[in-house]
């Protein structure tokens, strides 16, 4: 297996909000970055969010480097062959169980056998996603924070037959991109999702049943806990439709505790995702 060190390509599977912004954390750390996603679109959508972001970064003066110098290490494709040179390839595609199955079997087939394979699910099986592999020793969870580029954390996510050497590549790997690091077992929800999707809920529940207002629920939560943001906040950030696939999964495993919110199952059918769409609990930009 390869030490992080002597990885000189690493690929990127998913082109949307997480995977381009594991591709702009790569190629800043200085590895040359392949990204695919499965239509051009998507590509450019996800080429155009990494330019979007690097010019905010060096208009904080937060990069090292001018943001042309970063960008010209990331090449976007439709190909996954393209990603047969990576010495690791961190999945972040959509949070359905089979389509990851499906990346990783073939991902099996066109990568490296000595390169690690990382899948980016937030609340799925890592141990059933290596199960579509031959390699199942080589793949891990790495599980970024969103926004990518500013969050500092990266969860490890160790798979029944997950090798000691690549849960130390893991580790390692991330350290490179300049994230700190915290390991959990493969149950469901890992630590982050375990703890946060229910505190989310909890929060949409305190304001659809007028405990408090929106903001209140929010204010009491930044100013009572010190978190950056309150749970209706980060919904919008993270996406409401995300929020509630996380919710859903971890009810069906976990029982009535992670039961999705009345609320948010009603804002995920009108369209209104948070952020993204313009429009969640809060309006955006």
């Amino acid at each position: 297996m390869n030490e992080p060190s002597d990885v000189e390509t690493v690929g990127v599977v998913g082109a949307g909000t997480m995977g381009h912004g594991i591709a702009q954390v790569a190629a800043t750390a200085g590895y040359d970055v392949v990204m695919r996603d499965v239509e051009t679109e998507y590509v450019d959508r996800g080429l155009e969010g990494i330019d979007s972001s690097l010019e905010r970064l060096a208009e904080r003066g937060a990069l090292d480097e001018e943001p042309s110098a970063i960008r010209a290490r990331i090449e976007g494709t439709t190909d996954l062959a393209a990603l047969a040179d990576a010495g690791v390839v961190v999945e972040a595609v959509i949070e359905d169980l089979e389509v990851k199955r499906d990346v990783f079997t073939d991902l099996d087939e066109v990568t490296d056998e000595d390169a690690v394979l990382a899948t980016n699910t937030s609340t799925l099986s890592v141990t059933s996603i290596a199960s579509a592999t031959d390699r199942a020793d080589a793949v891990v969870g790495l599980h970024f924070m969103n926004p990518v580029p500013v969050m500092e954390g990266v969860e490890v996510v160790v798979g029944e037959r997950t090798d000691d050497s690549t849960v130390a590549f893991a580790h390692a790997f991330a350290a490179e991109l300049g994230k700190e690091t915290w390991e959990s077992d493969d149950k469901p929800g890992f630590v982050t999702n375990r703890i946060l999707i229910p505190w989310i809920n909890e929060g949409i529940r305190a304001y659809d049943e007028g405990v408090a207002t929106r903001d209140d629920v929010d204010r009491g939560m930044r100013l009572g806990t010190n978190v950056p943001m309150g749970p209706l906040e980060l919904a919008d950030h993270i996406g409401l439709d995300v929020v509630l696939d996380a919710s859903r999964t971890l009810h069906e495993e976990l029982g009535d505790r992670y039961k999705p919110a009345y609320l948010l199952k009603r804002k995920v059918a009108a369209g209104d995702l948070g952020k993204k769409t313009g429009e969640g609990f809060y309006e955006h930009d």
